[in-house]
C-alpha cells in the first residue's frame, strides 16, 4: 500500500471521526427517556426506567401560545428540547417556537451542536448568517410566511422582524440540545467580565465604550 493511499485512508478516518462527533450519537434502543432525577452525569440524560415511561414523556403542549416579547430585544424563544420533552433524549432532534414583536430581533448567535431549519409561520423576517474566517461572507434573505431558511451548524446568524406586525417562526434542530452562544452576552456579559483592555484592543474601541457595553449586558 503506497504512502498516498495510507494518507488518504487516514484523512478519511479523521474526517469521519470529526463528523461523527459533531452530532448527537445514534440511539441503540427504541428510546431513552430522560430521567432528570438521576445523579449520573452522561452526555445528555440518563435513561428512565422503561417500565415507568408514559405517553406524557413524549408530549409537549402549548406551542400555539405566543411567547412574551416584552423584553430588551423584542423576541422570545420557546424551547422544545430534551429538557422539556424527556422522550427526545438521544434522538438527536428538537425544535423551538420563536416570537418577534415589530422591530424584534433574535440577536447574532451560534448553535455549537446543531444546524437550524427555520420556517416562518406568520409575518416576515430578515434573516442571515456569516461564514467563518477569512471570508466572513454574509448570506441574507427576507422571508415571508411559509418560507424556509437554513443556518449551518456553528455559524453566526440572526433574525430580525422589520415589519409592522408580529412574526412567528418554528425552528428545527438536529440535536436534542443545540446550545446557544449569544455573541453580545458571551463577549460583553461573561462572568467574570473579560478584561476591558482585551476587548478595547480586539474591537479597536475606547475602554469607556467597552465599559458601557459591559454594564448594559
Amino acid at each position: 500500500m503506497g504512502k498516498c493511499t495510507v494518507f488518504s485512508l487516514f484523512f478519511v478516518a479523521v474526517a469521519y471521526c470529526y463528523l461523527a462527533s459533531a452530532f448527537d450519537p445514534s440511539p441503540v434502543q427504541d428510546f431513552c427517556v430522560a430521567d432528570p432525577n438521576c445523579t449520573v452525569k452522561v452526555n445528555g440524560f440518563a435513561c428512565k426506567n422503561p417500565m415507568k415511561v408514559t405517553a406524557d414523556d413524549f408530549y409537549f403542549g402549548g406551542l400555539h401560545i405566543a411567547g412574551n416579547t416584552t423584553n430588551a430585544v423584542g423576541s422570545r424563544v420557546t424551547q422544545v428540547f430534551a429538557a422539556q420533552v424527556p422522550g427526545l433524549n438521544t434522538l438527536g432532534i428538537s425544535l423551538a417556537r420563536l416570537d418577534y414583536a415589530p422591530g424584534g430581533i433574535n440577536p447574532p448567535h451560534t448553535h455549537p451542536r446543531a444546524t437550524e431549519l427555520l420556517t416562518v409561520i406568520e409575518g416576515s423576517l430578515l434573516v442571515g448568517f456569516v461564514t467563518s474566517n477569512p471570508e466572513n461572507k454574509l448570506f441574507t434573505r427576507v422571508l415571508q410566511k411559509g418560507d424556509v431558511f437554513v443556518f449551518p451548524v456553528g455559524l453566526v446568524h440572526f433574525q430580525f422582524n422589520a415589519g409592522k406586525t408580529n412574526a412567528v417562526a418554528i425552528a428545527g434542530f438536529n440535536s436534542q440540545n443545540p446550545g446557544a452562544v449569544v455573541i453580545r452576552n458571551a463577549v460583553f456579559g461573561s462572568n467574570p467580565p473579560i478584561n476591558d483592555d482585551v476587548l478595547a484592543k480586539a474591537f479597536q474601541a475606547d475602554k469607556t465604550v467597552i465599559d458601557q457595553l459591559q454594564s448594559k449586558i
